[in-house]
């Protein structure tokens, strides 16, 4: 089961998003592309066959991502203690 997703940490992730969501997609690419080269193609294989925007499919899906990856690492920090 997946680890909830807390506000504090949805207001830290999109603190970090929209002070700059360019640079911060493109900085997601690239980890993507090294740390989980098969979501990113996911996601980019979505982006190539739908007629949503590709911009919103991707940031959309990297936030989510990014979200999940935290709520991972904190529940982990958590149980560790």
């Amino acid at each position: 089961m997946l680890p909830i997703i807390t506000e504090d940490m949805s207001a830290l992730i999109y603190d970090e998003v929209f002070s700059n969501v360019a640079s911060w997609r493109k900085k997601m690419v690239s980890y993507l592309k090294e740390e989980n080269p098969e979501i990113n193609a996911a996601i980019l294989e979505i982006t190539k066959k739908t007629e949503l925007d590709p911009k919103a499919v991707a940031l959309g899906a990297y936030v989510a991502y990014k979200m999940i990856e935290t709520a991972v690492e904190e529940s982990e920090g958590d149980s560790e203690d």
